[in-house]
């Protein structure tokens, strides 16, 4: 199906939804025992929420996680009750309300989101479902070690709280030997085995949390990278299916031959003559300028390099080596995908693979497959 298609469009973003869902249940064959939830902020990770997380909630996903408020709220009209939905970033200020009324279930990451909860629960005369977040060594939001001992150890500080899930995050999950993974992991077991969190479920593994051992699974995992496609160490191993690809047509092709230059800043110059394929896609659809003059485009089983800077609209290839039936006007070339792995292409624009899902632009048009069943 296809959820945006420009008319016109000379470029196409394909979205595996089947992928996605073999890729959730991949996961859960690594630790069986424990519920894999999804993260699904920042729009699925550029891929789009509106048919992303509806894919896995018909497979059989119900724990959701976004960053704010507004995409827990889109979300909850793509997913009815009894699907979870859990907003990291807290509670915004005069937002609690909403909050409620959605069946949004905020991570609660400091005293001031603590407050704002607990006095929309007495508003609304019923305890509220919500997530506590312990910073066991990422240093960024929750409270740390100490802080979230101190609150367990006074009940009164959570009254009208029902807590529903205790979390942390990982910081160098895609590092297997670094010694923050097993100390955070440490740090985890103690605060969350808290007396006053006895039957709460826990969640500390990330994507790369997954792949780290089942001692890091516990009950609740947060998968995200690892669900489109992308491994989050020794990528291209083949544990995952690839998720995304993105072709584009050429547009123009010219011959040129030196002293001969491509590109703002002439920054290719030509060397003998050479054949140039222009196509429409640039940094303002979320390919990096850095790719300019290192990374690549496929047409058929040719690699062909990107040379020249990447504009606002359009690349440059040379596909001189392309034989001349495969390399006309219309004909395609394909920049994610097939042999042009994500995390190559993210190599090529000094970036990881995060940065270019989340960048990715509307002008393409967007096909998604599968994900039905």
């Amino acid at each position: 199906m296809a959820i945006s298609d420009p008319a016109g469009a000379a470029a196409r973003l394909t979205v595996d939804l089947g992928a996605i869902v073999e890729n959730w249940r991949r996961l859960g064959r690594l630790a069986p025992a424990t519920a894999i939830g999804a993260a699904v902020k920042a729009d699925a990770y550029g891929l789009g929420a509106a048919a992303v997380a509806p894919a896995l909630a018909r497979a059989g996903c119900r724990d959701f996680f976004v960053a704010h408020l507004e995409e827990g709220l889109v979300l909850r009209r793509l997913l009815p009750h009894p699907a979870r939905i859990f907003v990291l970033h807290g509670v915004p200020a005069m937002a609690a309300a909403v909050m409620r009324q959605a069946r949004l279930i905020p991570i609660l990451n400091t005293p001031a989101d603590i407050a704002h909860w607990q006095a929309e629960a007495r508003r609304a005369g019923t305890p509220l479902d919500a997530g506590l977040h312990v910073d066991t060594g990422i240093n960024r939001l929750g409270f740390p070690v100490a802080e979230f001992a101190a609150l367990l150890a006074e009940p009164a500080r959570l009254a009208g709280i029902a807590v529903r899930l205790a979390m942390s995050h990982l910081a160098c999950s895609d590092e297997p030997a670094h010694p923050l993974n097993h100390l955070q992991l440490e740090r985890f077991r103690g605060a969350a085995e808290h007396p006053a969190l006895a039957g709460v479920p826990r969640s500390l593994a990330n994507s790369g949390g997954l792949l780290l051992g089942p001692e890091f699974a516990f009950d609740v995992a947060r998968p995200g990278l690892a669900l489109y496609g992308v491994e989050p160490r020794a990528p291209g191993r083949g544990m995952l299916l690839p998720v995304l690809g993105l072709e584009a047509d050429i547009l123009q092709l010219r011959d040129v031959d030196a002293p001969d230059t491509v590109g703002y800043g002439a920054s290719h110059p030509v060397r003998g003559r050479r054949r140039v394929a222009t196509v429409a896609v640039g940094y303002a659809d979320g390919y990096m300028r850095a790719a300019g003059n290192c990374g690549a485009g496929l047409i058929g089983a040719t690699e062909v390099p990107i040379i020249g800077r990447i504009s606002m609209d359009l690349m440059t290839l040379d596909v001189t080596d392309v034989p001349i039936e495969q390399c006309r006007p219309g004909s395609a070339v394909t920049l994610i995908g097939n042999g042009l792995p994500l995390h190559r292409v993210a190599a090529a624009m000094d970036t990881i693979p995060y940065e270019v899902m989340t960048r990715l632009g509307s002008r393409f048009a967007r096909h998604y497959v599968g994900g039905e069943a």
